[in-house]
């Protein structure tokens, strides 16, 4: 697992967005062969999405050969409510960029028979092949779609019934109102999210400082289902300063000396997207101080 620390919010975006492009553009998409990414919902994601449309528009990202899969969405909302996940995701990213409509897939929370669409949408992930990245955010509990604490490590896309505190939380876009709030919600599982090929995930704010110590430091732990990525064998979180409040500073200094050693020893240029090594080595001269 990787670790990469940014200043803010901001700086978080911005690496991520860039990470995702350079990844669907070293993938070379096409229609027969096309990129498939997992996407989230919530405030996490906002600030990628926003840098994403921006490569877009400036001609240096094309999502015309990507298929998209969304984590979750609630139950009974209608899909064009201003508050169902539909309705986020194309205000936020699909209605600004070349995706096609019919390589968007969001789990419908309307549908008479809900564990019929869970089972639909599990199979169409794998008549893709399965997922290449996905991206997702947590909660303060450090959950992951709406994987709450206690899911199974190995669950799938499923019916789930939010915890009181997601209901409370999530009150806020319904104009403060609980009783608004779904009290249901169809949700890829944490087997499916961790069943992609590479996972990336959003940590910020001081808020998530417990969750990700919990991630970083301690065993995996359903109670923590974000903690899954532990195990799983190219996952990259990326978080600002602000969450790193609950983690040892030896800790914070191991993952920096990291990134230190590629910038100003190895050089970046001799490294691949994943931290690899991506050709015969020419090391950085570092002066000697004397």
């Amino acid at each position: 697992m990787r670790l990469v620390i940014r200043q803010d919010a901001d700086t978080v975006a911005d690496y991520i967005a860039e990470y995702i492009k350079e990844r669907i553009n070293q993938f070379k998409p096409t229609a027969e062969r096309p990129f498939v990414i997992g996407l989230p919902t919530g405030s996490s994601p906002i600030g990628v999405y926003k840098r994403l449309v921006k490569l877009y528009n400036d001609g240096k990202l094309s999502f015309k050969n990507v298929v998209s899969f969304n984590m979750d969405e609630y139950v009974g909302l209608p899909r064009d409510h201003p508050e169902s996940y539909h309705s986020f995701m194309w205000n936020h990213l699909f209605k600004h960029i070349d995706i096609p409509p019919e390589n968007v897939n969001i789990l419908n929370g309307n549908v008479d028979d809900l564990q019929s669409e869970c089972e639909r949408y599990e199979a169409k992930i794998q008549s893709y092949g399965g997922i290449e990245l996905f991206m997702g955010g947590i909660g303060p509990d450090g959950h992951i779609a709406f994987n709450e604490p206690g899911s199974s490590l190995q669950s799938r896309t499923r019916v789930k019934t939010l915890a009181y505190e997601t209901i409370i939380a999530n009150a806020r876009f319904f104009g403060g109102d609980v009783s608004k709030v779904p009290k249901l919600a169809l949700t890829v599982g944490v087997g499916t999210v961790m069943d992609a090929r590479e996972v990336v995930v959003i940590i910020t704010g001081a808020n998530k400082a417990n969750a990700l110590a919990k991630c970083i430091e301690e065993g995996v732990n359903h109670m923590w289902t974000v903690s899954a990525i532990q195990t799983h064998p190219r996952s990259l979180v990326v978080c600002d300063d602000d969450a790193t409040l609950e983690l040892h500073v030896k800790t914070v200094r191991y993952f920096k000396s990291i990134e230190q050693v590629q910038d100003e020893m190895i050089g970046r240029e001799n490294l691949g997207l994943y931290g690899q090594v991506a050709g015969p080595l020419k090391y950085k001269t570092i002066p000697s101080g004397n």
